[in-house]
């Protein structure tokens, strides 16, 4: 009976100390630096057309007036900046402020304070915007920025990392950087919630008739309103555009199930970039494609990274990842 106990006792033992390392194990933060750099450039990009019409968009007479705003967001306990005020000169300023805030976060300087400034300016912006100027990628922008918020963004990859190894604030390696718990975390977080984002995404599709049918490839490629590819020969193809739109389904109800096992994550990734090269390419919405495989991203192998990236900041960066040459011993001269 004792032994029973002990093993027992061993097992939730273990499944605590596994709990705990999936967490909290230290990892290198490189995928959360090069996750840093995408969620920068699409923030910079995505806000800064806002600048076309800011006020239309953000002002207090815009294209929907307050009293129906009100009616159609109901009542909601957020508040953004656009909520303190709404004087034209400090919409602009806030909104030239959060542009610089972005750009910093995509070259990293001062990473940490931009990445917290970046995410909040753009919850700003999504809990304001015109009601029909909120999409998709709207929030996956908050996401992204929310999680590089969290952990060591700036560490490589950025003019942060630059600056400390020609300072010599690093060791004598600058190809190493500490292990970071943080970095797991919001790796981890970012996991989870693109897995949540594809099954509902799935569950959701299961409710549409054209998904069921197959139809859903053709009606969407057939629009000319999101048609920026023409695809309209698949119409010659029909049994492809519905075996895409089968597989399409498939893939986002099981994805939070196969991309956890190390044999079938390539394959998973690999349809990621297929759906998603699609939507950016046939459909008109680069962007939230960009958006969405930077989120799948969060579970590339940090090897993979480094051997694509550290070459690149090696080059553009000059010191970002290189190692410094080691200072020659100073000859003593006799008195």
């Amino acid at each position: 009976m004792k032994s029973a106990f002990t093993a027992i006792r061993g097992y939730f033992a273990e499944l605590a100390g596994a709990w705990d390392d999936f967490w909290f194990n230290p990892v290198d933060p490189a995928v959360l630096c090069a996750i840093r750099v995408v969620t920068g450039m699409l923030l910079f990009w995505t806000h800064l057309v806002w600048s076309f019409d800011l006020m239309a968009f953000f002002g207090p007479e815009g294209w929907i007036p307050p009293e129906m705003r009100e009616r159609l967001d109901g009542p909601r306990m957020a508040l953004g900046f656009f909520d303190l005020t709404q004087a034209p000169w400090a919409v602009w300023t806030f909104h030239v402020l959060s542009l610089i805030a972005f750009f910093l976060l995509t070259i990293g300087l001062f990473s940490r304070t931009a990445a917290v400034w970046s995410f909040l300016a753009a919850l700003s912006y999504v809990l304001h915007v015109t009601p029909g100027a909120f999409f998709g990628l709207d929030k996956i922008n908050c996401f992204l920025a929310m999680y590089v918020m969290l952990g060591p963004c700036g560490a490589r990859y950025s003019v942060d990392r630059l600056l400390r190894v020609r300072r010599g604030r690093v060791d004598a390696d600058p190809d190493y950087v500490d292990e970071s718990w943080s970095a797991n975390l919001a790796l981890r977080l970012l996991q989870l919630h693109v897995c949540i984002i594809y099954l509902f995404g799935g569950l959701g599709k299961l409710l549409g008739r054209a998904w069921w049918t197959g139809e859903s490839t053709w009606l969407s490629v057939a629009n000319p309103e999101y048609r920026s590819l023409d695809m309209t020969w698949m119409a010659d193809w029909l049994r492809l555009a519905e075996l895409i739109a089968h597989a399409t389904v498939f893939f986002e109800l099981f994805y939070c199930c196969l991309i956890w096992n190390r044999w079938a994550r390539p394959w998973v990734l690999l349809m990621a970039v297929n759906v998603h090269a699609f939507i950016g390419l046939a459909m008109g919405m680069p962007e939230f494609a960009l958006a969405m495989l930077a989120m799948n991203a969060a579970f590339l192998p940090t090897g993979l990274v480094r051997g694509v990236l550290d070459p690149v900041s090696k080059r553009t960066g000059g010191m970002l990842a290189s190692k410094p040459k080691p200072k020659e011993p100073k000859e003593k001269t006799k008195e």
